[in-house]
């Protein structure tokens, strides 16, 4: 993986963005030196590889811990995750129906992802209202016969924008009366082109549209859709979202870490250019810029074993719900690590680090959505520490009280005054 990312990849980058069309052809083409990619990833038999044997049959057979190793080469290049068919979002999207998905389903829709022929888009946020708390969700699935009727919209459907996006994986209200909050929704498989869904317009992330990839706002009028495409069943959205999203938060920290080290060897490589000298030192010369280097240097490798921990928990567990803490802390921690050692790389560069002669400027965008994709840190942040807390509240007070009530017993055996509280 790491001799394909970087000698096949990493200069594919620069093409890829070279061959991206311009006007009406930025959303109707894409570059073709991907298909060009994703051969060499098949040949190689670099293809699948984000799906863990331990679950999964359908995979290349690695785990999540190898994956995760892999994912951090491939999070250094714009094409390689794609090439390797392990982008986002159609790695969750695969899991969804290879894990949740009847036969009819997955014959229809995980077989042409699987093998890269088709995309597709997960459809959950919306505009209108505060979609971190997913039971706010308003779009409206009504059974009439053997159909639903879809009404709605939905923004920041990544992938929407891509001319190859063939499916939408769509999360919407189908029981709203229901007294149990977390069962009135459901999810359901929309083909791209049914009559009814409008994509409305693309959104762009600090000015860049992401093209073709695309971050859509998509509107549902009377969309008619079959009740076979409800994947699992009624009311169980709740159950297949978390389901989804947990490895996709994984897998976004596994490729941040990746990130990151490359906007470190930006960073080295500024420090050590001989014509960017100031006050008549290079710039590895100041203690500062050194002090950078080294807090990065720390930063990442704390990082990539929270995530690695987060990995071999999956794996050791039936599925993503067992590794639920370990998930949230690779979540909130990495994206963070890596936008400090960006931001540091782009300050080494000074007007070069926020304009298009580095990667550095794309990349900050691309990580800091991550802080709000999958769920704000702040929702993360609060179920992790109200776990922690119920979880271990009364041992920890027993604990403490049982250790004062034995140096309380060992102070009287030996005739001593306490001094101190340790």
């Amino acid at each position: 993986v790491e001799k394909f990312v970087e000698q096949e990849c990493i200069p594919a980058d620069t093409v890829y963005y070279a061959q991206l069309g311009e006007g009406e052809k930025r959303w109707t083409t894409y570059p073709p030196i991907i298909d060009e990619l994703k051969a060499k990833a098949k040949k190689l038999r670099l293809w699948n590889l984000f799906l863990p044997k331990t679950h999964f049959t359908q995979g290349a057979g690695f785990s999540n811990l190898e994956y995760g190793l892999m994912a951090e080469y491939m999070g250094r290049s714009r094409t390689a995750s794609e090439a390797c068919n392990c982008a986002a979002p159609d790695t969750g999207n695969m899991e969804v129906l290879a894990k949740y998905g009847d036969d009819e389903q997955k014959n229809q829709w995980l077989a042409p992802l699987l093998d890269g022929t088709i995309r597709s888009a997960f459809l959950m946020t919306e505009p209108d209202v505060a979609s971190s708390d997913a039971t706010n969700i308003t779009l409206t699935m009504k059974r009439q016969g053997s159909d639903y009727i879809l009404n709605g919209s939905k923004w920041w459907s990544s992938g929407a924008g891509d001319p190859r996006c063939k499916l939408y994986i769509v999360m919407g209200k189908s029981d709203p009366s229901n007294q149990d909050l977390y069962k009135q929704q459901s999810v359901i498989l929309v083909p791209a082109a049914t009559p009814g869904v409008t994509v409305e317009r693309v959104l762009s992330v600090y000015g860049y549209d992401d093209a073709p990839h695309g971050h859509a706002q998509i509107s549902f009028t009377d969309v008619r859709v079959p009740a076979s495409n409800i994947v699992l069943g009624a009311g169980r959205g709740f159950e297949i979202i978390q389901g989804r999203l947990g490895p996709g938060r994984i897998h976004h920290a596994m490729r941040s870490i990746g990130a990151a080290e490359k906007a470190l060897e930006w960073m080295i490589a500024r420090l050590n250019d001989p014509r960017k000298k100031t006050f008549g030192r290079s710039l590895h010369e100041h203690g500062v810029m050194v002090e950078w280097v080294a807090k990065s240097r720390l930063e990442i490798d704390a990082a990539r074993l929270v995530v690695l921990n987060a990995a071999c928990t999956i794996d050791e567990g039936k599925d993503a719900k067992h590794a639920l803490r370990e998930i949230a802390e690779a979540k909130i921690l990495v994206p963070q690590v890596a936008l400090a050692v960006i931001d540091r790389a782009v300050q080494s560069y000074g007007g070069a680090g926020v304009c298009q002669d580095t990667p550095l400027a794309n990349m900050w965008a691309q990580i800091r959505t991550l802080r709000i994709a999958d769920g704000p840190d702040e929702v993360h942040l609060q179920q992790l520490g109200r776990n922690e807390n119920r979880k271990r509240h009364r041992q920890v007070m027993a604990q403490l009280e049982k250790q004062k009530q034995e140096s309380e017993r060992l102070l009287r055996q030996l005739g001593l005054q306490p001094k101190a509280r340790l």
